[in-house]
C-alpha cells in the first residue's frame, strides 16, 4: 500500500543492527538533521519542515522502531522498546548514511528519543529541539488529580501485555483518531490523505506502539532517574517548544527543563500538539536559530 510522500525525498531501508531496519526519508544537502515523529504519526509529519530545511541541510527522518514502514520487532523484553534502545538505532542509522554528527529534533515520542540520544550520546548529537514534551521522569510527576485524566493513554498502555492491545486493536481507529482531533487547533494541518496514512500506519503497529509507551511506565523512568541522582545534564544547546501545558496541570515547564539542560532556550507557543505541521516555518526557524547558538 502506497503513502504519501515528502516531495523530492527518497525512502531508504537502513540497517541499524541486531537484524534490524529503519525507514527513512532523506532528502537536501548540507548540514545533517535528524527528525523524530511523534503519536500516532510517522516520519511523514516532517513533510513541510523538512522540505523547508532541504534547501540548506541534508535532511534525515526515519520511522522509530515499532512505528510506519520500520522493523517491529516482538517486545521480548522491557530493553527492546526503551528509549534508550531506540536512540541507539537512531545514532547508528545516522552513521550508517554518513552522518557522525547531526542536529536532532524530536516531536511528543521522538522529543523522548530525541532527549535520551542526547543524554547517551553527546558526541553524536551537537543540538537538540524537543517539541511539546517533558522528560519521561518530569512526565509522570506533572500528572495527578482530575486534570492528569488528559494522559488516559499514558496509563493504559502502562498495562501489561494482553488487555491495552486488545482493547485498542478492536478500535483503532477511534482511538488513535481520537488524538489526532483533540490535540490539534488547526483542522486543515493533517488533510484527509494524510491522516488516513497515519490511522492506516498506527492500526498496522498497535502491539509495537503500546510497547514503547509501556516501556515509558518501566525502564525509561529507571534511566531518567538513574542520570538525575547522577547529576547527568544536556551537554549542548537545547530548544523546547511548548503548549502552555503547565498552566492546566500546574507545573513550570522552563524550570523542569533547566533541571536537564544549562544552554536552554524554551519558548510556549499558541499552536496545537501538532505544532510541525500547525506551524512549520516556526519549527524550521528554531532549527536553523539552533546553529547560531
Amino acid at each position: 500500500m502506497t503513502h504519501p510522500s515528502i516531495p523530492g525525498f527518497t525512502e531508504h531501508r537502513v540497517p541499524v543492527g541486531d537484524g534490524l531496519a529503519l525507514n527513512a526519508a532523506v532528502g537536501g544537502s548540507g548540514a545533517p538533521v535528524v527528525l523524530l515523529h511523534g503519536f500516532p504519526q510517522t516520519h511523514l509529519m516532517w513533510r513541510h519542515v523538512a522540505a523547508d530545511l532541504a534547501a540548506d541541510h541534508t535532511v534525515v527522518c526515519p520511522d522509530l522502531r515499532g512505528y510506519g514502514a520500520s522493523d517491529k520487532p516482538a517486545e521480548s523484553g522491557p530493553d527492546v522498546y526503551s528509549k534508550r534502545t531506540m536512540a541507539r538505532d537512531v545514532v547508528r542509522l545516522a552513521a550508517e548514511l554518513g552522518h557522525d554528527r547531526f542536529v536532532l529534533a524530536g516531536h511528543d515520542r521522538g522529543a523522548l528519543v530525541a532527549f535520551r540520544a542526547a543524554m547517551d550520546h553527546p558526541g553524536a548529537v551537537s543540538r537538540a529541539l524537543f517539541l511539546d514534551v517533558l522528560p519521561t521522569l518530569d512526565m509522570w510527576d506533572a500528572l495527578h488529580g482530575v486534570s492528569g485524566a488528559v494522559g488516559f493513554h499514558l496509563y493504559l498502555m502502562a498495562q501489561a501485555p494482553g488487555l491495552p492491545e486488545q482493547m485498542i486493536e478492536a478500535s483503532a481507529d477511534a482511538f488513535f483518531g481520537h488524538f489526532l482531533d483533540a490535540w490539534t487547533e488547526t483542522p486543515d494541518a493533517i488533510p484527509a490523505d494524510v491522516r488516513a496514512h497515519y490511522l492506516a500506519a498506527s492500526a498496522a503497529a498497535v502491539p509495537s506502539i503500546v510497547a514503547d509507551y509501556r516501556a515509558s511506565a518501566g525502564v525509561d523512568v529507571d534511566h531518567d532517574t538513574a542520570d538525575r541522582e547522577a547529576a547527568n545534564r544536556l551537554a549542548m544547546p537545547v530548544t523546547v517548544l511548548q503548549q502552555d501545558w503547565g498552566a492546566a496541570l500546574g507545573y513550570h515547564a522552563q524550570g523542569l527543563w533547566s533541571a536537564w539542560a544549562g544552554d536552554l532556550r524554551h519558548r510556549t507557543v499558541s499552536c496545537g500538539h501538532f505544532m510541525a505541521e500547525e506551524d512549520p516555518a516556526l519549527v524550521a526557524g528554531e532549527i536553523r536559530a539552533l546553529h547560531d547558538r
